[in-house]
């Protein structure tokens, strides 16, 4: 005959969850310790590895007498160089013209040319213009070779007498350009269009100021392109002045200079007028420079 299981008493029930709490704090405590201290091991191990590799580096970075040796040698040859090394002279306006020796028949001297600033282009150079160009400055402008500048107003003075002067259209749209340009065609008697170029007036023979002529001289090929656009059409020649953002697409003649600013145009003007009445000897008297470009007198040449 089974027995039966005695139950517990309450006193001894609570006895039991209290032996049975105690265990588990024991353990939970007994974890926390021995994590505890395996951090403090791991930790002083860590600094001990780390103090060890300073040491270890510390000693590679020292240089050995041998080293020493040898960087000592080198100051001294370095200081004993230091002599010979000479400060090089620049030559301004060689590095502007871009020639070894400076050219001496110019048109006008280097200088008025510098102070004209006619060798400055812009920051862009198309393929067409790079032929032209010399150097860039630090600014990232580019430097037109002086000596090919007065060499091409040479040439295109040459390409514009070969036209009389009733033969030839100018037009102008920059601003900058205005007075040069009415000067030269008052000049001269050369036809102008300046602010506004009526297109169509060289092709469309329906308008009442159609008319025809052999040579197109334009200031920019970019903002005169109507211009250039109605020669192409009817195949009449274009001369232009071209910057270092231009192209010369349909252009039979090319000035290379600084074709945005109103000193640049009016040497260019100026130039080619005075060489124009000289080649085609008409009896015209040469205008002065400050009637081309306003403040002339007052302008400097750079430093």
């Amino acid at each position: 005959m089974a027995t039966k299981k005695k139950e517990k008493t309450v006193p001894e029930k609570i006895e039991d969850a209290v032996v049975d709490a105690v265990k588990k704090a024991a353990s939970v405590v007994e974890g926390a310790v021995e994590e505890a201290v395996e951090n403090v091991v791991e930790s002083i191990e860590g600094k001990t590895n780390k103090k060890a590799n300073k040491e270890t580096n510390e000693t590679k970075e020292a240089p050995s007498d041998d080293k020493k040796a040898k960087i000592a040698a080198l100051r001294a040859k370095a200081k004993a160089l230091e002599g010979k090394v000479s400060e090089k002279h620049i030559d301004i306006k060689s590095e502007v013209k871009g020639d070894k020796e400076e050219k001496k028949d110019t048109l006008v001297p280097i200088e008025d040319y510098l102070k004209s600033s006619i060798h400055l282009g812009t920051r862009v150079i198309t393929p067409d213009m790079r032929k032209y160009v010399y150097r860039r400055r630090a600014d990232g402008l580019a430097v037109f070779n002086t000596a090919l500048l007065d060499d091409k107003i040479r040439e295109g003075a040459e390409f514009l007498s070969k036209y009389s002067p009733e033969d030839i259209v100018l037009v102008c749209k920059r601003e900058a350009g205005w007075k040069a340009a009415n000067k030269f065609a008052e000049t001269l008697g050369i036809k102008v269009f300046t602010k506004k170029y009526p297109s169509g007036v060289l092709t469309n023979t329906n308008l009442e100021n159609f008319f025809e002529k052999e040579l197109v001289f334009i200031c920019d090929p970019w903002l005169d392109k109507n211009a250039l656009n109605d020669a192409r059409r009817v195949k009449i020649k274009v001369m232009s002045i071209c910057d270092t953002n231009n192209f010369t697409n349909h252009i039979e003649c090319v000035i290379p200079g600084n074709n945005k600013s109103w000193k640049s145009l009016g040497m260019i003007f100026y130039l080619l007028t005075k060489y124009y009445i000289e080649k085609r000897k008409l009896d015209i008297n040469v205008p002065q420079i400050q009637e081309f470009v306003e403040g002339w007198d007052n302008l400097q040449p750079p430093a």
